[in-house]
């Protein structure tokens, strides 16, 4: 598994998530329909800025009725965050029996998970503890809030999975802010960080042209 220098990662937290979705459309490996999750993951703190980190992946049941939580299952987790030396995402899979009443992150495991060297969590699942969480500055990144544990146990960890249509291999970039997640894979970092320049070059041109005397629709569909 590549892991993420420190410049790289300096580079890639100085960009909004939106300009790398547009920068990854320029590498041409993947259609433009593919990488970045929908709306039916939202981003529960705006106010922490951009997310950056590579995965850690698990699956989680919380709902089935009399589920045993296997502690060794958990463990496994823990310990594939703590041996990313980059800052690791956490990854959850709902694949409980009830999912909208899935909750799979609340301040204990946040407070734990910190510890261990991970910054945030994007899940299919459900969140609570928010106000503490938020307070400990760890990004979440879900489908909703739910106040219950329920039967909470992990499954797997450090197998690929599907959050919102989009497939997340372990040690997978996750690139996240207010407007949503984008994951690629780390060989593609040196091009995003260039490329994001281009975008962001190409933008403030278009911007600044339509805002000057020069702009008519005519001159628009010449461009495009």
């Amino acid at each position: 598994m590549e892991f993420l220098s420190q410049k790289q990662l300096i580079n890639l937290r100085s960009i909004d998530t939106p300009t790398v979705a547009n920068a990854v459309e320029m590498h041409k490996t993947r259609d433009n329909t593919e990488g970045f999750m929908g709306w039916d993951i939202k981003c529960q703190f705006p106010d922490l800025g951009v997310m950056v980190g590579q995965a850690v992946t698990a699956t989680l049941d919380t709902t089935t009725p009399g589920r045993v939580h296997e502690k060794s299952a958990r463990f496994d987790m823990f310990h594939a965050v703590e041996d990313m030396p980059a800052p690791t995402v956490i990854v959850l899979k709902d694949i409980s029996s009830r999912p909208f009443h899935g909750c799979h992150f609340g301040d204990g495991l946040a407070n734990i998970a910190k510890r261990l060297g991970a910054i945030g969590l994007v899940t299919d699942g459900g969140v609570r503890d928010v106000e503490t969480v938020h307070n400990m500055g760890f990004h979440m990144f879900s489908k909703g809030l739910v106040p219950a544990h329920g039967n909470f146990g992990f499954c797997e960890s450090q197998i690929p999975v599907e959050i919102s249509n989009v497939s997340i291999r372990p040690g997978d970039v996750i690139h996240a802010d207010v407007n949503g997640v984008v994951v690629f894979p780390t060989e593609l970092v040196d091009f995003i960080i260039e490329s994001a320049h281009s975008v962001h070059k190409k933008e403030s041109e278009q911007f600044s042209w339509v805002q000057s005397d020069d702009f008519s629709l005519r001159k628009l569909r010449d461009r495009s």
